[in-house]
């Protein structure tokens, strides 16, 4: 409706008085002398390497949790057919998980400015008038829209559930999942419709002249600020710059303190054996110091043989095993291999009436707050001699926020996995 200030008419008048050039959909309006389907076609060139490998390392970890196993484990249970891939989670190499999900967070982030240059280079094509000329014209667009509100949101979500600070309404799990193969499907059928024509345009890179139909290039083009090339490499940098600033977390000692811009980045957070990263403190969960003592703790282990009730100085009596693993996590850090000491998952599997072989498991934590204070781990993660439910850590004595009285260390899972402040363990189908 018309402002009383600003009848239609008048407003007409105005608006037949404005420079054709001043609507989003008129060829002048975007000027950039940058703009153009080479510059465009080497980020999407970038993009199209870059999302894949983001897309199978996203694909691994949502198998590394194991969803198809048992519901505390499985955030997306209305998954059907996406879930179509699902495989049980190998416990080698130890470092599986630490490089897939270390590659999927930093490449992500890396990707960033590549993403930002891309939507930069492509925004004229949103305002682009008419809306369909053709059947592939009109996919294009629908692609297009889905790809561009696909990837924001994809690399939104994830930026935030890194940086620890997750705000979106709902679960991280199922809104990252479902908005992945969202943006996927849009990814695939744009570019199964412009590949052909990047890779003309890559062809012809180092031409003077500008592509055939090249409906990106401005028709009167403002005086160049900055090469296409210049443009390219200021991209480069900005994504260089999140490299180096992030990578540096999946590593200890000096490499870790490069990535300055990055949660779990930085020195190491104290000395001596237990100063190696974690992401909840017992504090943080709901950990009592009374219920973690000698006297109060006890774990229960039940099976086919019935229920076991253990303190601690029990499983110390039991034999002891060794185990060097890292603790990956996530949000993509992780740490080299810390050296764990306790009993093997397997011994208490047999303890519980499995001797013929250890099923699956169900771990119930202390903790009161947060996600996974149940998770289940499969028979082949159980039957792995370096399964250890861990008493000592680096030759002492668990901290609390390490998970102190017991926690579950497995090769090659993601940290939830490895539950912290052991409770109870029921092994069986699940």
């Amino acid at each position: 409706m018309p402002h009383p200030r600003f009848p239609a008419s008048r407003l007409s008048r105005v608006s037949r008085r404005l420079p054709r050039g001043l609507s989003p959909a008129a060829p002048g309006f975007w000027r950039s002398p940058v703009r153009g389907l080479r510059f465009t076609s080497v980020l999407g060139v970038v993009l199209l390497v870059g999302i894949t490998l983001l897309f199978v390392t996203g694909l691994l970890s949502y198998a590394a949790y194991n969803p198809g196993l048992s519901p505390v484990n499985d955030k997306t249970p209305d998954k059907g057919l996406l879930g179509f891939y699902l495989f049980s989670w190998p416990t080698d190499p130890v470092w599986l998980y630490r490089l897939t999900q270390g590659v999927h967070v930093t490449l992500g982030l890396a990707l960033i400015p590549v993403l930002l240059a891309k939507l930069w280079s492509v925004v004229p094509k949103l305002f682009a008038l008419p809306p369909a000329r053709s059947l592939s014209h009109a996919l294009e667009r629908i692609s297009l829209l889905l790809l561009v509100g696909g990837g924001l949101f994809e690399f939104t979500t994830g930026v935030l559930n890194v940086q620890l600070d997750y705000v979106f309404p709902g679960s991280f799990y199922p809104l990252h999942f479902y908005g992945a193969w969202v943006f996927i499907a849009a990814f695939v059928a744009h570019a199964v419709l412009r590949v052909p024509t990047a890779v003309r345009n890559l062809r012809h890179l180092r031409d003077e002249g500008h592509p055939e139909e090249d409906d990106l290039a401005s028709p009167d083009p403002a005086a160049p600020t900055v090469s296409r090339r210049g443009a390219l490499g200021l991209v480069g940098g900005g994504s260089l710059l999140l490299f180096v600033t992030t990578a540096g977390r999946s590593f200890d000692g000096a490499l870790r303190e490069t990535a300055v811009l990055a949660p779990h980045g930085g020195p190491e957070p104290g000395t001596g054996p237990g100063a190696f990263q974690i992401n909840k403190t017992a504090a943080a969960v709901g950990i009592r110091a009374a219920e973690t003592g000698e006297d109060a703790w006890r774990l229960v282990v039940e099976g086919r043989s019935g229920t076991v009730r253990l303190a601690r100085a029990d499983l110390l009596r039991l034999p002891l095993h060794s185990s060097a693993l890292p603790i990956a996590c996530v949000e993509g850090w992780s740490t080299a291999d810390q050296w764990w000491r306790g009993v093997r998952l397997r011994d208490l599997a047999a303890l519980a009436g499995h001797e013929d072989g250890p099923p699956d498991v169900l771990v119930e934590s202390l903790q009161r707050h947060g996600a996974f204070r149940r998770a289940a781990l499969r028979a082949n993660q159980v039957a792995d001699p370096r399964s250890l439910l861990a008493l000592y850590v680096n030759g002492e004595p668990l901290t609390p926020d390490h998970g102190y009285p017991a926690r579950v260390i497995v090769p090659a899972a993601p940290g939830v996995l490895n539950t912290k402040w052991v409770a109870r363990m029921t092994f069986g189908d699940l």
